[in-house]
């Protein structure tokens, strides 16, 4: 196996293969032409946004700049995709997001996993674990979702929350670690 099909199955890779720096790098030249639109541009923005990512549900989507991503190609996004700015996805394995749903500023979601061992973590060994995030979800400002981490339909995930294991469907959830406060 390639590093690459390593790193979308889960697997441990080197995150310093030369071919997945080289994806790396063509993804950040890409985002850094999205950021540099002016806000009007919404047209070319849609455009470079449904090349980029691996699915957008339709052309109602909206990410304000700035944002960051790795490779792009493992996010999906249905329809009516809105998110605020300073938007960042670690995107080693798939991300996936439903149907109308709602990002707050700085919300960062990670596929990507290292080592707590330092001499391993130095060795640019790492993994990554998918993300899926439901329908109808609302995602507060300055939330972090981590790796391996599904969210359910109809949920709302309050600000400054940090996202640590999966959240029901129908469920209001806060806080770090993120735990459910209410039924909907």
């Amino acid at each position: 196996m390639t590093e690459k099909e390593k790193m979308l199955a889960g697997e441990v890779y080197s995150a310093v293969d030369p071919e997945l720096i080289r994806e790396l790098n063509e993804t950040r030249e890409v985002i850094h032409d999205y950021n540099a639109l002016r806000p009007s541009e919404t047209r070319r923005m849609k455009e470079i946004l449904k090349a980029l990512l691996g699915h957008v549900g339709d052309d109602d989507i909206l990410i304000n700049q700035p944002f960051r991503c790795d490779y792009g190609k493992q996010i999906s996004v249905g329809k009516r995709f809105f998110a605020n700015f300073n938007f960042t996805v670690l995107d080693e394995a798939r991300v996936t997001i439903g149907d109308d749903c709602f990002v707050g500023p700085n919300v960062s979601i990670y596929t990507a996993c290292h080592s707590t061992d330092p001499v391993v973590r130095n060795s640019r060994q790492e993994w990554a674990k998918p993300v899926s995030i439901g329908h109808n979800v609302w995602i507060g400002g300055s939330v972090t979702i981590l790796p391996g981490v599904s969210i359910g339909d109809n949920v709302t995930i309050g600000a400054g929350s940090v996202v640590t294991s999966d959240i029901p469907s129908n469920s209001v959830a806060v806080g770090n670690p993120c735990r459910v406060v209410k039924n909907i």
